[in-house]
């Protein structure tokens, strides 16, 4: 199937409540600006000069996403472009996201990576974590970023138990954040969990954005 049928396809299988980010790191624009042609509006990338890269040669409607590890080197890249960064790990990083957000004259929204999964390769902030960036002197003074919600990875297994219970424990997470820290920010809603072998658990424990490639775009270009 093409890139717009298999858009299709899956925009049929989301509730309209869902964000649909189409991961297109490693894609080329052509495949890109075949689902923008296609309605797709919100893209995602792993990789910080790829999405510079990429944002000044495409259609400027287009919000990109940064799903991959930062790091805080890069974030310079980025800044001008971003529409929102989901992989947000440490105090440090959401420092120099700022630093460079009021260089740009601008807020960035952000995302909190959460730790849920039962690999060590995934990255994250554990409970803790979160509590002494949020209670931080410092977080408070972080005037141009904005924490819209968090982002969660679950173990990449075939068992289906175990992917329901990393994603419960997100939208777990991003409740007791809701209540304790951003009750009054109505723009604290975003649960970012699922890509294209896990979604629909995703939905079904909460979820309200899903980074999906591989349906969309086939597999993966390396190298």
């Amino acid at each position: 199937m093409s890139i717009a049928e298999n858009l299709k396809k899956i925009q049929n299988d989301i509730p309209n409540h869902v964000c649909l980010v189409a991961v297109s790191k490693t894609k080329p624009e052509t495949d890109i600006q075949e689902a923008y042609d296609a309605g797709q509006r919100v893209f995602g990338e792993n990789k910080a000069q790829e999405l510079q890269r990429k944002a000044e040669s495409l259609p400027k409607d287009i919000e990109w996403h940064m799903i991959g590890h930062l790091q805080r080197n890069k974030v310079k890249y980025l800044a001008p472009h971003v529409s929102l960064i989901h992989s947000v790990d440490s105090m440090r990083l959401l420092v120099e996201i700022n630093k460079r957000a009021k260089q740009n004259e601008r807020t960035i929204p952000v995302l909190l990576q959460c730790y849920i999964a039962k690999e060590e390769s995934k990255f994250g902030l554990d409970k803790e974590d979160l509590k002494a960036i949020l209670t931080s002197t410092e977080f408070k003074g972080l005037e141009n970023i904005e924490v819209k919600g968090v982002m969660g990875m679950a173990t990449n297994t075939d068992n289906q138990t175990t992917v329901t219970n990393e994603f419960n424990s997100l939208k777990s997470i991003f409740d007791e954040l809701k209540l304790e820290y951003f009750k009054g920010q109505e723009s604290f809603t975003v649960i970012s969990m699922g890509m294209s072998g896990d979604y629909k658990i995703a939905i079904e424990s909460g979820s309200n954005m899903v980074r999906i490639g591989s349906s969309i775009f086939g597999a993966r270009n390396y190298g």
